[in-house]
């Protein structure tokens, strides 16, 4: 089997943007180059990668699997591209940084734009993803620092631990703005929007419902804060909802009160171990350590257990 880069690149940029037609304007090249790259990938692999439905392409099985192989290396591959042009283009240095998407709507745009306010030469390579692939980047070098979810995986990481508070988030004009602080025995009867039942949220929230004796009446499943969010918006529901997303939201149709007992979401700030930080990215490290500290009710530095 001799696979080459451009099909993997192609196939890659198939699965992001879900189209031949994305995957051509992304690489620059035309639709059939992308079908061609694809169907050589296909016969090389001896696999079939998608089922054509109606002129939409459907990833089976085995193209999910191959697809969290292939972006490591695409990205990384990417990665050095920039790096080359710029070395080329003299840049001092590149700030490399990921961040679940809770905190990529509002929080780390402001912080990255205040960081690079006083570097006007800076280089600025971010990413949203989720937290286990943010892990996989940090460890690989694709990425300097970055920020998760708990658990950390890997003992290849230092880590630095952040405890946020979430709000309870209703929609706005419902009766619950009359009570300052919600409970369990208040909220027994709201529907709730809720992150899958792997999230951290989502267990810590149902164990305090099942330690008061009070049923938690769970309606919505969603994977996304801003989805949370947008579906108390709707009235669909009560969320628990992190500090970042409810605090950058600039829009109405919601409300937020305390919920006792507290629902604590865990971050943290990973570097790789044995990997000396850039110049770059201890300058923005120092910067981003009291920022996210400031919304933050906890903080532990450690190192993860193997």
């Amino acid at each position: 089997m001799s696979l080459r880069f451009r099909q993997l690149q192609a196939f890659h940029a198939i699965m992001e943007t879900g189209t031949v037609t994305g995957a051509a304007s992304v690489l620059g090249i035309s639709q059939p180059g992308i079908s061609n790259l694809l169907a050589q990938l296909e016969r090389e692999a001896r696999l079939p990668l998608f089922k054509r439905n109606k002129g939409r392409l459907l990833p089976t099985p085995e193209a999910e699997l191959l697809y969290r192989e292939v972006d490591t290396v695409v990205r990384g591959l990417d990665h050095v591209a920039q790096a080359v042009t710029d070395l080329q283009n003299k840049h001092p240095g590149q700030l490399q940084v990921a961040a679940p998407h809770l905190l990529s709507f509002g929080f780390m745009p402001r912080e990255i734009a205040r960081f690079a306010k006083s570097r006007p030469n800076l280089s600025v390579s971010f990413q949203s993803q989720y937290s286990s692939k943010i892990q996989e980047w940090v460890i690989s070098g694709l990425f300097e620092i970055g920020i998760v979810e708990m658990p950390i995986l890997h003992d290849t990481l230092n880590y630095q631990v952040f405890q946020f508070e979430t709000l309870a988030t209703f929609p706005e004009g419902s009766p619950l703005a009359e009570y300052d602080v919600l409970t369990p025995d208040i909220l027994e009867k709201e529907p709730f929007i809720v992150m899958g039942p792997e999230h951290q949220t989502h267990r810590r929230t149902r164990d305090i419902f099942q330690a008061s004796g009070h049923m938690w009446r769970t309606k919505i499943h969603t994977h996304l804060s801003e989805n949370l969010l947008s579906f108390v918006k709707q009235g669909m529901g009560v969320a628990m909802i992190d500090p970042f997303t409810v605090t950058f939201d600039g829009e109405s149709g919601y409300q937020t009160r305390p919920f006792r007992p507290s629902v604590m979401l865990d971050l943290a700030i990973i570097t790789a171990k044995g990997r000396p930080l850039s110049m770059i990215a201890q300058e923005f490290l120092a910067q981003l350590t009291p920022s996210i500290a400031s919304y933050a009710t906890h903080s532990d530095t450690g190192a993860a257990a193997s």
